[in-house]
Parts: C-alpha cells; sequence; structure tokens
C-alpha cells in the first residue's frame, strides 16, 4: 500500500524556511522499501547535483542517508530519492532544490518575453533615425554605425527567462495562454493595442557617456492598459518563478541604439557578457556621447503600432524574416 505525504518544508531563495503550512510542492511517497520523492530538472543541471567525481551526490546521500538516482547527461527525467526516513528524503529533497536554483541563476538568459515593433513603417521610420543621426552627430565621440539596432529586431521586452529544456518552453507556453485568459482579453477587449513608438531616453545618469538609447512606446489613447498588461504578466511570471524578481514594472522602451552591439570597443570599462554558446566573457565596453542625439531627436516620431501578440523570443536565434525567432505567442484578436 503507497501513501503520500505532503512536507511543510519550502525553498525561498537558496535558503530554507519552515512552516506549519502545508506546501504542496513536495510529495514524498510511502513505499514498502521505504520512502520516495522526484525531482523534475532539465538535464542542463544535472552535473550540478552530481558534482566532479559524483562528489556532491556522494556528501547528499551520506549526511541525509538516502540514496539519489540521476538520468544520464542529455537524458531528461525525474531525480529520484529514496530512504528510509522520511525527513531524510525532505531533507535531501530541500537541499537538492537549493542547488538547483542557485545553479539556475546563474544560467544565462535563453529567452524573453515580448511584443515585436518591426512593422514597415517603424523599420523606415529607424533607418531614417539611423540616417540623419549619422549625418547630424557622428562627430560626436562614440557614434558610429554599428552601435544601432537591427530594424528587423526591433521589440519591447516583458522580461527574461531561462528556459533549459522543451518541457520548460512548454510550461512557459501554456502559463502566457492562462494569462490570457484570466486577465489579457480583460484588458485589450480581444482587439490589438494601438501604439506609438515616439522619442527617445538614455538610461544612465550622463548624456554624455550613454550606453543604451531607446524610443518610447505609449498607448495612443492615452490609457494605461499596456502598462497595465505587461506589468500583469511579469507578476505572474515572477510568482511562478520563470522570471526572477528584479523590480515591480516593466520599463516601456525599444533599445534603438546599444554599445553592446559595437565591432570595435574600446576599453572604458568591463561588463560580463555571454557568446551564443552560453560561455561567460568579459568584453570593453565604449558609450558615447549622446547630448545632440537627445536634442535633435527628443520627439522623433517611429510611427504608429498595432500590438497584437505577445512572444516567447529565443536569443541568439532569428527567424526567416530576420526577426527573432518565436517559440510560441498569444494573440490578442
Amino acid at each position: 500500500m503507497k501513501k503520500k505525504t505532503r512536507t511543510s518544508i519550502k525553498v525561498i531563495l537558496g535558503s530554507m524556511e519552515c512552516t506549519e503550512e502545508p506546501c504542496d510542492a513536495y510529495v514524498v511517497e510511502q513505499t514498502q522499501q521505504g520512502f520516495c520523492c522526484t525531482v523534475k530538472a532539465p538535464s542542463l543541471l544535472y552535473k550540478h547535483i552530481v558534482g566532479k567525481r559524483g562528489d556532491t551526490r556522494k556528501k547528499l546521500e551520506m549526511e541525509t542517508k538516502t540514496s539519489i538516482s540521476i538520468p544520464k547527461p542529455g537524458h531528461e527525467g525525474e531525480i529520484v530519492i529514496t530512504g528510509q526516513h522520511r525527513s531524510g528524503v525532505i531533507s535531501a529533497r530541500t537541499r537538492i532544490d537549493v542547488l538547483l536554483h542557485t545553479f539556475r541563476r546563474k544560467q544565462p538568459f535563453t529567452h524573453f518575453l515580448s511584443f515585436f515593433l518591426n512593422e514597415a513603417e517603424i523599420q523606415e521610420r529607424f533607418l531614417k533615425f539611423q540616417e540623419e543621426v549619422l549625418q547630424k552627430c557622428s562627430m560626436d565621440r562614440g557614434v558610429d554605425s554599428t552601435i544601432f539596432q537591427n530594424p528587423k529586431k526591433l521589440h519591447l521586452t516583458i522580461g527574461m527567462l531561462v528556459l533549459l529544456s522543451e518541457e520548460e518552453i512548454q510550461q512557459t507556453c501554456e502559463m502566457l495562454k492562462q494569462c490570457k485568459e484570466d486577465f489579457i482579453d480583460d484588458i485589450t477587449g480581444g482587439k490589438p493595442l494601438e501604439a506609438e513608438m515616439v522619442g527617445i531616453e538614455y538610461m544612465n545618469d550622463d548624456p554624455g557617456m550613454v550606453d543604451v538609447l531607446y524610443a518610447k512606446v505609449h498607448m495612443k489613447d492615452g490609457s494605461n492598459r499596456l502598462q497595465v498588461l505587461v506589468d500583469r504578466v511579469l507578476e505572474r511570471f515572477q510568482a511562478s518563478g520563470l522570471i526572477v524578481k528584479e523590480w515591480n514594472s516593466v520599463k516601456l522602451h525599444a533599445t534603438v541604439m546599444n554599445t553592446l552591439f559595437r565591432k570595435d570597443p574600446n576599453a572604458e570599462g568591463r561588463y560580463n557578457v555571454y557568446t551564443a554558446d552560453g560561455k561567460y566573457i568579459f568584453k570593453e565596453r565604449e558609450s558615447f556621447d549622446g547630448r545632440n542625439i537627445l536634442k535633435l531627436f527628443e520627439n522623433f516620431y517611429f510611427g504608429s503600432l498595432k500590438l497584437n501578440s505577445v512572444h516567447i523570443s529565443q536569443r541568439f536565434t532569428v527567424d526567416s524574416f530576420g526577426n527573432y525567432a518565436s517559440c510560441g505567442q498569444i494573440d490578442f484578436s
């Protein structure tokens, strides 16, 4: 006879907190041999539970008096924890969750939730903006053609994601669909959101040393429906743990210039980036003098938009149109 029990331990930001209320996250199954608990995790993180020469797993097993079975690298499955004592199984599960959480936080972002802003009018006006900036401001320090966004990749980011398996991508799709049912349809009324991309701002305190310049996006009717929509999506994904909570509201912006795009950086400061295969590297970043651009193009009109879809966009990957590849989407109408 098998019996399932739920633990009262939960993991919060890498630490263990005990509570009297039941936690649905852990299901411990009682069997004739003892107790058993399973952990669902992407195969990319298995190595962090195993450790070098299996040292991490051996230590976990010894200290919790359990046996931990981990699928072979590259094979998706479940980590299975078994032991004679329920408390030991719970302890092992909790510690594995902490390890998984810690190492997931160290993974580079793989996807992001976004609106595409690459309508024909927007692309044409963006190229006009680039042309005029280079005509009037190319003598300003750090301004050159390499730091402009690719017009086909213009987008508005809602939040960054780390998705390490096809199952996690599917879970994200399902959550986005649930957002549509729960509140997006009410906000949009089943119609595209009519917006405008007008004006530019910068992201640091010194307009003479700018790293990111962005265009502002707002609703044509002056309402805050777009802001409400993206903030509620962000809140839902933060609550699920798919997006790490770093802020409570989305800054509505579309990057038009970014020194990350520069081909030949000058050594003004170091910043951390990832290559397409996820390797962590250091790179030099050279800011640009944005004072003239901000003065001359403060109210530049990039065009009107009909925002009708939220996409799960994949970094470092483009589709046949040159935009970020989409792994899933919801449509408003």
